[in-house]
């Protein structure tokens, strides 16, 4: 897959980062991160619990065993319907009734079926504008997910207070300047709570628009 611009800047960002001091000798020393993200999958099954389709594929705290993470799995164009991806930090779990998403809320992007094929580079810039530290409020940030949909894919990153206005603003025009898009296209931030099937219409908090 073709570098996006947020791929080229992470990895010229990393060059002159802090090597992992603790490498035994002879062994390749690895850019460290600053938090360890573990990737999750669900494959949807409406005979299982939530509990039993959800499953944690593995977790990475340098650069290097990101990129060996990101390729040894599916893009998410190659992933079936009904099937989603979260990348959260470890500790966390991808679901709102965790305590540090409870409170929190969600930017969206939702890329249609015709647009498929920028939904890897999405994804691909999202992950590193979380794992690059890339915003400034990144304490409020947990994780991130995409969604396969028949009609439509949703890449989501979620926040830890939805009534933090600075900080989701922030992590939204940060989103909309490093997320590679081919057209303009509208983010939007709800709260989680926003999206119970009986708040499902509420206006979102915030809406910006991504420029190509």
């Amino acid at each position: 897959m073709e570098s996006s611009k947020q791929t080229k800047e992470f990895l010229k960002s990393k060059k002159g980062s802090p090597l992992d001091k603790d490498s035994p000798p002879g062994v390749a020393r690895k850019h460290k991160l600053q938090n360890t993200w573990t990737l999750w999958r669900v494959d949807h099954d409406p005979k299982k619990s939530w509990e039993d389709i959800l499953y944690e594929v593995g977790s990475f705290n340098t650069v290097e065993d990101f990129w060996i993470q990101y390729y040894s799995t599916d893009p998410p164009s190659k992933l079936k319907i009904d099937c989603d991806y979260m990348l959260f930090k470890k500790g966390i779990r991808p679901m709102w009734e965790d305590l540090p998403n409870k409170h929190g809320g969600r930017w969206t992007y939702i890329v249609h079926k015709e647009a498929k094929s920028e939904l890897d580079t999405i994804w691909l810039d999202v992950l590193l504008c979380l794992i690059g530290e890339a915003c400034d409020h990144c304490d409020q940030i947990c994780g991130a997910l995409v969604r396969i949909r028949k009609s439509i894919s949703k890449v989501s990153v979620w926040t830890k207070n939805c009534e933090d206005n600075e900080a989701n603003m922030e992590i939204g025009q940060k989103l909309c300047e490093l997320v590679s898009v081919s057209s303009k296209k509208i983010i939007t931030f709800k709260s989680h709570r926003q999206l119970k099937p009986q708040l499902k219409r509420t206006p979102p908090i915030f809406v910006l628009k991504a420029e190509p």
